[in-house]
């Protein structure tokens, strides 16, 4: 395959400040989900813990009325700014990658730009792509701190898998539904709820921080079509969605060993989505299964935020010097991978 230099991404002068996580506070068994479920399960001689069983997915969150996605995200914001030590006034970009959104415009970033009070001179906006927006923000915010046009960045993320869960189960109930319409929404619910927020900045201002080193990104837009969904249901051919996903994922993994080794990294932090696609990857890449956190059993698949839930759930047992890869696909076919020496 044929690329250019935008694909293998160097930054020379970005630190992660801090990166911090919103919990949503209720918790929703796969049990649960069983029982709602059981008529049509035994209708479709479907059996039962397919999502404990098959993607390794025992519990997810949502939210309750004390707190929206967009608010969860500001809350993680403000967190982070504070353990960045930073003045909210000298921030110049936020960028929102929720893929979560109440309607199309303005954008999500706008509420948030204002909720945290930040400057005039601080540019907001969305950066939608899937699982991945999260990671392309710190790219993006990167590129614009070492051009000197802003000096910190906030990239956040907020995801409610809430009502889609509603509409899902809805349909699933149904008398008329057929075995392979209902294995087409299956991965609908391992979809969880939370927020995330990151603050980057210099790097020769904050000797403190967490160098962004940079990292490789690769495309498979061929397969655009094997995953497509918004509140009303997601429509997933699992399988070809895996094993694609996975070919770029090794793809990309191969032909970055030409400018970076990453066979020997102490962490790596992967978007979570199913005991599969963990496992696939671990095996394929050779990687040691006790330095891959996991977060996807009790959180299920977060979206965008899933990443940096799992990092700053995982920062507290990194030590000085630690080597991390951040690496994820989505939808569309996209993936991303980007060192972070902590």
């Amino acid at each position: 395959m044929q690329v250019n230099g935008n694909a293998n991404l160097r930054h020379r002068n970005t630190s992660l400040l801090a990166i911090a996580a919103t919990m949503a506070p209720v918790v929703v068994t796969s049990d649960e989900i069983d029982r709602k479920l059981s008529a049509s399960l035994k209708r479709l001689h479907l059996p039962k813990r397919l999502l404990q069983r098959v993607a390794g997915v025992h519990e997810r969150r949502q939210w309750d009325s004390s707190m929206s996605f967009d608010e969860a995200a500001a809350h993680a914001a403000r967190k982070a700014i504070a353990d960045a030590k930073i003045d909210p006034s000298e921030v110049g970009l936020l960028i929102n990658t929720s893929v979560t959104r109440q309607h199309l415009e303005p954008s999500v970033a706008v509420g948030i730009h204002h909720s945290l009070g930040l400057p005039s001179s601080a540019m907001n906006f969305d950066i939608t792509n899937a699982c991945l927006g999260f990671v392309n923000g710190m790219s993006l915010a990167a590129q614009l701190i070492e051009g000197g046009q802003i000096k910190y960045a906030v990239i956040v993320d907020g995801e409610d898998a809430d009502e889609l869960h509603v509409n899902t189960l809805e349909r699933l109930s149904g008398d008329e539904l057929t075995k392979d319409e209902f294995i087409e929404e299956f991965a609908s619910l391992t979809l969880g709820s939370g927020a995330a927020a990151a603050v980057m900045g210099p790097a020769d201002l904050h000797p403190e921080g967490h160098r962004i080193l940079g990292g490789v990104t690769r495309a498979a837009t061929e397969h655009h079509n094997l995953c497509v969904g918004d509140v009303k249901g997601m429509f997933t051919d699992a399988k070809r969605l895996l094993a694609n996903g996975m070919d770029l994922v090794l793809a990309a993994w191969e032909e970055a060993k030409t400018e970076w080794d990453w066979s020997k990294m102490d962490r790596y932090i992967t978007h979570q989505v199913s005991s599969v696609h963990t496992n696939g990857i671990i095996k394929a890449a050779g990687l040691d299964p006790k330095r891959v956190p996991i977060t996807y059993p009790t959180w299920g698949n977060v979206g965008p935020a899933s990443l940096p839930m799992t990092l700053a759930a995982e920062a507290k047992h990194l030590r000085r010097g630690d080597r991390v890869l951040c690496m994820g696909v989505g939808s569309g076919l996209n993936t991303a991978m980007t060192e972070i020496v902590w």
